[in-house]
């Protein structure tokens, strides 16, 4: 029968052997209060770090239109695209290398867990070959930061941050009516204003209307992003005149109005009510007790949103510790999970070529059905089980699970003493008597690895 420490390593963290001191709520919510050593340990990129390359491909490019038919000019200019593309791309495999690293070695496990499920909500995938390191800067600077302040927080700085103005197209939007917008004859582009009601506050099925998007969408007209600089206000994009959205009218200069919608967006009873859903479903079940979810979402409005205390109640609720597995591992957990059981180190991760990662880790990840940040909508990744696990997605999975092992390590576990690192009181007698017979070391981590009880939280 599971521990309390073999629940919260399965349901709230990457599996076995548990972190120390991670047995129970209170030290769970402990490691979310204290410093985030991860981040320390393995730094990734943010902004800053992405905009030089930017600039220079920008620059590249412009130099190769005006190349005309200097060939040398347009090679040398298109060399030098090459190179910012590679540069962007090297950022973005670094901080991949850095989050399989920190959900391996962290002993604050929930806080990676809540990283991850944070950066699936606010979804922004790359879509052409210079925005490779735009999804992770968005979590080193909007999300990992904000974890346990309130959501209204987290809220505007991930919307106001150039991952996701860069994602959802608002660099593209220009207030009808405004300066900009008259000299081009350009307008709105509503795709940032629909989702955050649709999908970051209110929730599928809401009651927001058209006219509620369209207000909101000129609303937030002057957020854009600039290669120079990175996030802007232009005040010349702005539609003129209030807004109102949701019944609540919003003026003013700048910047302020947006925030102060984002702010009543953040603790409205439908966004609570979503999210907290959203949260039990994810770390608790596919269709999780209304009662805990309830909790949960009292707790939304009682706080406004405090995130810290709304994990607490998630945390604080019998069903959240039920024994029974009720969740199926996504790939990227499953693979942490491995990794950990097996005794692979953050530090050996990182230590691999981007080749032999690329070959190991990422590229089996998207065979799994879950390619390294590349949701197929803003929507991010499906919850239910039976997205995952599926002949295909399984195929995978024991692919892996018989290859890659030994590929990174120089001596393969011993497979009993795998079976109790892996699965803990979850070892079925079966699996134990298959893998004490099975005909070699590599068969027998194929057999755990691939056993219903690992790929189940």
């Amino acid at each position: 029968m599971p521990d309390l420490a073999e629940i919260a390593a399965f349901r709230f963290a990457y599996g076995l052997p548990a972190a120390p001191g991670q047995a129970e709520a209170g030290a769970l919510l402990a490691g979310l209060r204290g410093p985030d050593l991860m981040a320390q340990a393995w730094p990734a990129h943010g902004t800053a770090e992405i905009l030089p390359h930017l600039r220079d491909f920008k620059a590249a490019r412009e130099a190769r239109k005006a190349a005309g038919e200097d060939a040398k000019a347009a090679k040398a200019a298109t060399k030098a695209e090459r190179r910012a593309v590679k540069a962007t791309k090297a950022l973005g495999l670094t901080a991949a290398q850095a989050g399989f690293a920190r959900a391996i070695d962290s002993e604050t496990p929930l806080r990676e867990r809540l990283v991850a499920f944070w950066a699936d909500h606010f979804t922004v995938t790359p879509r052409n070959r210079t925005q490779n390191a735009w999804p992770s800067a968005l979590v080193e600077e909007a999300i990992r930061p904000t974890l346990t302040a309130p959501f209204a927080t987290m809220l505007q700085a991930v919307v106001l941050h150039p991952a996701m103005l860069i994602y959802l197209d608002q660099v593209n939007s220009l207030g009808p009516n405004s300066r900009r917008g008259e000299k081009r004859g350009k307008g709105l582009n509503e795709n940032l204003a629909r989702e955050i009601l649709e999908l970051h506050t209110l929730g599928v099925g809401a009651a927001y209307t058209q006219d509620d998007v369209r207000e909101m969408a000129e609303l937030l007209t002057g957020l854009t992003f600039v290669p120079e600089r990175g996030y802007a206000f232009d005040a010349a994009r702005v539609e003129p005149g209030d807004d109102q959205v949701l019944g609540v009218t919003y003026g003013g200069e700048g910047v302020a109005p947006i925030l102060r919608a984002l702010t009543d967006l953040a603790v409205r009873p439908e966004t609570a009510r979503h999210l907290a859903g959203k949260l039990a479903v994810h770390f608790v079940s596919d269709a999780p007790d209304p009662a805990l979810v309830a909790v949960v979402e009292a707790e939304w409005l009682r706080t406004g949103g405090d995130l810290a205390a709304v994990v607490a109640a998630l945390l604080s609720q019998p069903a959240a510790w039920a024994q029974e597995a009720q969740k199926a591992r996504q790939p990227f957990d499953f693979m942490v999970a491995a990794l950990r059981a097996l005794g692979v180190t953050g530090a050996q991760v990182m230590a691999l070529p981007e080749q032999d990662f690329l070959a190991l880790v990422l590229d089996p990840l998207a065979g799994m059905g879950q390619p390294w940040q590349m949701a197929p909508g803003p929507d991010g990744w499906k919850e239910e089980a039976e997205a995952w696990i599926t002949p295909q997605g399984m195929a995978a999975r024991i692919d892996w699970a018989l290859a890659v092992p030994e590929k990174l390590m120089a001596t393969l576990p011993e497979a009993r003493g795998l079976v109790a690192r892996a699965l803990g009181s979850r070892a079925e007698a079966g699996l134990v008597w298959a893998v004490g017979a099975s005909e070699s070391q590599r068969e027998a981590v194929g057999l755990v690895l691939a056993s219903p009880a690992f790929n189940r939280r």
